[in-house]
């Protein structure tokens, strides 16, 4: 097979890849991927018309991943919001998430009354992100869930409860706890110390 139908195919599995991903970053990236490859392909076979709309598309997603990358550690741009454990619009984010939430957190256990539990949504916008629920005694947070949604698991929103909100701190929190259990834990990046039985500790 000629490079350039290789080009070509290629270009447009990378587009029907793209759409695909949940994740919004992901899905900038792998766009803008797909984008250059196809206005090499169409650059070469003088199809202009398509290379100016895949140039258009590049300076599109371009700007997107920049405005992404540039907010994702703004703490300006997310909202922690406490709120009650028993709240109404807390379970149904629990309960429409409830299978992936188990897919990475499979020991899962929340108690909405129990007044030693702390729950926390986090915001970007109008949008939900993330959920936090903490478990806390002597000062001790043990995290019980620490959930992102699809779209943003790129973002790690729950970094905005653990460092820049000050709501623990505020509570009299002075230590975190994770679950050993978690998949795909993303903590050590964040400052969190590791622990021998695979969880992850913080001093607040």
């Amino acid at each position: 097979m000629p490079w350039l139908d290789i080009t070509g195919w290629l270009g447009s599995a990378l587009l029907v890849y793209s759409v695909m991903q949940a994740r919004v970053l992901r899905f900038r990236v792998l766009n803008l991927g797909a984008c250059v490859v196809l206005i090499v392909f169409n650059a070469a076979l003088g199809i202009w018309p398509m290379v100016a709309m895949n140039v258009a598309l590049s300076v599109i997603n371009a700007w997107h991943i920049r405005h992404l990358v540039s907010t994702r550690a703004d703490h300006e741009s997310y909202a922690v919001l406490e709120v009650s454990g028993q709240d109404a619009y807390l379970r149904h984010v629990l309960r429409v998430h409830a299978a992936d939430i188990l897919a990475f957190q499979p020991d899962f256990s929340f108690v909405g009354d129990d007044p030693s539990n702390l729950s926390f949504i986090v915001q970007r916008g109008d949008e939900t992100v993330g959920v936090v629920l903490l478990h806390v005694e002597a000062g001790t947070a043990t995290v019980l869930l620490d959930y992102v949604t699809p779209r943003y698991r790129d973002f790690s929103p729950g970094r905005f409860v653990w460092r820049s909100s000050g709501v623990l701190a505020g509570r009299g929190i002075t230590r975190v706890l994770t679950s050993p259990k978690m998949i795909g834990a993303y903590y050590q990046r964040l400052g969190f110390t590791p622990r021998p039985d695979g969880s992850f500790e913080l001093a607040i």
